[in-house]
């Protein structure tokens, strides 16, 4: 953005740091600053898991210290219709799909942005971690310059005209930075702890809250060898990888020390067991399988196929890249091919395994720092012990 043109701005007021920080920061910058605050869940408003309604009085109270108008705009029901529905259609399936990057395409960059385009924006902002560069006509996504906050792997499905209107300006910023600025601003939220967890489940236990959406068909836990384990409370309630909660806790063999003298130890030669992880799950069998240990070969996916396909620009040229299979991972080195039994699909293959790669998931591409895009994961190939 010419930092000499002056813009009207809508900035999206989550009652959070970062966001009150971008408010301030555009305004100082001399833009017209209009806040939003987005009611984006109301089934459980009275719940002690809700947090909406002290979060717009926390968003309300930044506008008020910055001097910008706010206003209360509620996207529910686009919530509902376009991302909780395929949230629950995903977990039914047995993947385990990622909310947060669906939100950001479809309401925070859509219907927030279009409602932003009919008070009059020119540009809406964020507190997101990440930044905008234009490059010859084209609009780059890149990484939010602080690591530990980096946030490009959310905002991944954006696309050409969504960027062009589109401003992190923290994305330039270390967190302790925005912290510090919070402070010395004078706003009341300034050490307001970062929300957690998906928006509409907030910190309520996770399995408690899908019980309430989906049905669930209790079924056999195995291990490879096809012994029976146990029993799972329904395939959905479960992810690759998953170690707690699954209530078969690790095997003792004949002269073995206690389990409470061995827990989470495996010993190379001495009959101990490595505690168990989710691994795979057989939807027609209604089937969990577990392994144990962390380096399992079932749990290492060399390559993995992704469809659904979203690209920041144009499409990129197949070859080598960095990759994401997960947020706060380090991208991965790995070489991207047009998967041709399929259209509209790639396949990414890994210098080195990777760990639990979840269908469900999102596969996102960088080349350095500039977040290409990417897709959702539809089958991870993992080794298998013969």
């Amino acid at each position: 953005m010419n930092p000499e043109k002056k813009h009207r701005v809508v900035v999206g007021l989550s009652g959070g740091v970062d966001s009150a920080v971008t408010a301030w920061l555009l305004k100082q910058q001399g833009h017209e600053v209009v806040g939003i605050f987005m009611k984006n869940w109301e089934d459980d408003d009275d719940s002690e898991y809700c947090s909406s309604n002290i979060d717009f009085v926390d968003a309300a109270a930044v506008a008020d210290v910055i001097g910008i108008e706010i206003e209360h705009v509620n996207f529910a029901a686009d919530y509902k219709d376009r991302v909780f529905a395929a949230f629950l259609k995903e977990y039914q399936a047995g993947r385990t799909p990622n909310p947060d990057v669906l939100c950001n395409a479809e309401i925070k960059f859509k219907a927030f942005l279009d409602h932003a385009m009919r008070l009059g924006a020119e540009k809406i902002a964020t507190g997101h971690y990440a930044r905008v560069r234009e490059l010859d006509g084209q609009f780059q996504l890149l990484k939010g310059l602080d690591p530990l906050k980096d946030q490009s792997y959310f905002l991944h499905r954006l696309n050409q005209a969504q960027l062009a209107k589109t401003l992190f300006p923290v994305g330039d910023l270390p967190k302790t930075e925005v912290r510090r600025l919070a402070e010395e601003i004078g706003l009341p939220n300034a050490k307001k702890k970062d929300s957690t967890g998906i928006c509409f489940i907030g910190e309520r236990p996770f399995r408690e809250f899908l019980n309430r959406y989906l049905a669930h068909q209790p079924g056999p836990i195995k291990d490879e060898r096809g012994r029976k384990l146990g029993e799972h409370v329904g395939l959905s309630f479960y992810t690759l990888g998953q170690r707690q909660g699954l209530g078969i806790g690790g095997v003792k063999e004949k002269g073995s020390p206690s389990k409470e003298a061995t827990r989470d130890r495996a010993s190379p030669g001495g009959g101990y067991h490595a505690p168990w992880f989710v691994a795979r799950k057989d939807m027609q069998a209604n089937t969990l399988y577990v392994v144990q240990g962390h380096d399992h070969p079932w749990l290492q996916s060399h390559s993995l196929i992704a469809d659904d396909l979203s690209w920041t620009g144009s499409t990129p040229s197949f070859g080598g890249f960095g990759a994401k299979t997960r947020y706060r991972q380090a991208d991965a080195a790995c070489a991207c091919h047009p998967d041709t039994p399929a259209a509209g699909q790639i396949r990414l293959d890994f210098a080195q395994p990777q760990w639990a790669v979840t269908p469900g998931q999102s596969a996102v591409l960088y080349d350095g720092e500039v977040c290409l895009g990417g897709g959702v994961i539809a089958a991870a190939m993992a080794e298998v012990p013969t």
